[in-house]
């Protein structure tokens, strides 16, 4: 049965550290709906109503672009092992990149990984608990350096030539101004 809450206990929070895998959920009004798997230790917990994520360059960037005209954000968690859970946090999200000057003081938040393109940040208003029984048990058996090894031989350089090749618009053609903001 589904719960609601305004805020993570600390009970969901030590749920949250123990998760390998999250996914996030954007779109703007007249947007496909946009759903991504996250890893790579890359979400922080900065209080009961607010966590971050440090976002790494892939193949696009609709999040990015989504919250820009419509701020609103959903992180998803499963249980895959141990007691079944589905934990989904919604809220009013914003992006802080490279030359904003709370860049620096968030991005020590996280290990440094090659590629990180921008942080968002989650102002939770909406925590809801349910079943997840029809989750599947899965084994997780470690982190794939396929991303961090691909970012690394770009270097700096070929990150950012790719972000204007590949990054600067979404899948509906809207702009996610990434040149913009981190060059």
């Amino acid at each position: 049965m589904a719960q609601q809450f305004t805020a993570l206990s600390d009970r969901l929070i030590e749920f949250i550290h123990k998760q390998h895998l999250f996914f996030v959920a954007t779109a703007t009004a007249d947007s496909r709906v946009n759903v991504s798997p996250k890893g790579m230790d890359s979400l922080r917990v900065l209080n009961s109503n607010r966590v971050a994520w440090l976002n790494v360059t892939g193949s696009g960037n609709e999040t990015a672009a989504h919250i820009e005209e419509i701020p609103r954000m959903t992180i998803m968690f499963c249980a895959f092992e141990g007691k079944p859970l589905i934990l989904r946090l919604y809220g009013q999200a914003q992006a802080i990149h490279h030359h904003d000057p709370e860049w620096k003081s968030h991005y020590a938040l996280f290990d440094p990984l090659p590629g990180a393109r921008q942080i968002f940040i989650l102002d939770i208003d909406l925590v809801q608990t349910s079943c997840g029984m029809a989750v599947p048990y899965l084994d997780y058996v470690g982190e794939r350096e396929l991303l961090n090894n691909w970012a690394e031989r770009k270097g700096e350089t070929g990150i950012k030539d790719y972000w204007r090749e590949k990054n600067q618009f979404t899948v509906d053609g809207l702009e996610t101004n990434i040149v913009n903001k981190n060059l």
